[in-house]
Order: C-alpha cells, then sequence, then structure tokens
C-alpha cells in the first residue's frame, strides 16, 4: 500500500529553538500513515518550541537523548527547521555523528526550512538538488548542493522543502519516501 508506514520508526532530531508546526505537521502525518516517531534532542526532557523563530511555542517531551539514540533502531529521519534548532544541532558532535551515520546507512532523510542546516555539517549536501528556506541557498550552495527554489526537491533518500507554507506537500512526499525504505539499517 502507497504512504504505508506500519512497522516504520522515524527519529525526529530536534533541539530547543524548532519550528513547533515544521515537527508536529511533519510527525502528524507519518503517524496517521502508521509510523512511530521519537523525538530525539541533545539533552532529555523537554525542548522548547518556537513560533516564526520569535514566539514562545510551548514545549516538546524528549523521548531520547541523541547520545543514546542508535541509527540501526530507524528507518528515516526528519529534520525540522527554525532557525535556532538546526543552528544548535550542527555544533552538537552526537547530533551530527548521527546524520552522518543515516547518510552512510542510506536512510530516507527529510529536511525542511533550516534543517539542511545539520546535513550541511555532516558533509552530506555535496551534488544533492535540493531547497530548504532562501537564507541557506548560499550556505548549500557553497557547501557543492544543487539549491533551487522548489516547494519539495527529491533527490534520491533526501527530501527537501522551503518553510511551513510548503508543509502540505512536504508531508505528502516524505509519507511516500519513508514507505520507500527497507529494514532497520546495519550499524
Amino acid at each position: 500500500m502507497a504512504g504505508d508506514l506500519r512497522g516504520k520508526r522515524v527519529a525526529i532530531l530536534a533541539a530547543d529553538g524548532v519550528e513547533r508546526v515544521e515537527l508536529e505537521l511533519p510527525r502528524g502525518a507519518l503517524y496517521g500513515a502508521g509510523a512511530t516517531c521519537d523525538l530525539l534532542a541533545p539533552h532529555s526532557g523537554e525542548i522548547q518550541a518556537r513560533q516564526f523563530d520569535l514566539v514562545s511555542a510551548g514545549t516538546l517531551a524528549v523521548d531520547r537523548e541523541i547520545t543514546y539514540a542508535s541509527v540501526s533502531d530507524y528507518h528515516a529521519l526528519l529534520l525540522p527547521g527554525g532557525t535556532v534548532n538546526p543552528d544548535t544541532l550542527r555544533i552538537n558532535p552526537d547530533a551530527v555523528e548521527f546524520v552522518k551515520a543515516c547518510v552512510a546507512a542510506h536512510l530516507p532523510i527529510a529536511a525542511i526550512c533550516h534543517g539542511p542546516w545539520t546535513l550541511l555539517e555532516a558533509n552530506a549536501v555535496t551534488d544533492r538538488r535540493m531547497t530548504s528556506w532562501p537564507s541557506l541557498r548560499t550556505d548549500l550552495r557553497c557547501a557543492g548542493a544543487n539549491w533551487v527554489d522548489e516547494e519539495v526537491v527529491i533527490d534520491g533518500e533526501l527530501t527537501t522543502s522551503r518553510s511551513p507554507a510548503d508543509l502540505p506537500a512536504f508531508c505528502a512526499a516524505i509519507v511516500e519516501q519513508f514507505a520507500k525504505t527497507g529494514q532497520r539499517a546495519a550499524s
């Protein structure tokens, strides 16, 4: 069945400052397709969510600290945006190593808005066709990506999108892309 994620486990990697809608809408779409999702973060407890980067949008419960997460437990990775969230993740060695391991395991990875910053830090954007929030365009191009201004871009295992305005298309695309993944990755 197209878009069936029953039996699939998705890692959602986020930190304080995550754009709430960019985490919750994709997570809801994944749940709706039958996936199990774990919110991974640099610390236990809760992370602070934001709306438009500036407005507090409550907290989100962390399921597991990234330090204790294993790529072999997951079928796919979601990287939501917000400016502070990926800026925090890209300087966290455990987060960067987790993303590198997901790339090496060929897991499908989806990133929206500023989420590709963490992919850039993991050296995972060279020769990839992708999109993001417009302010990342130069960063991604300088790192070797072919940046385009499109609602959703799929390049192999990588799905990227620009902003919350693109969430309907992004959510549909990631459900389809994540459904294509096979068994859990090897450690």
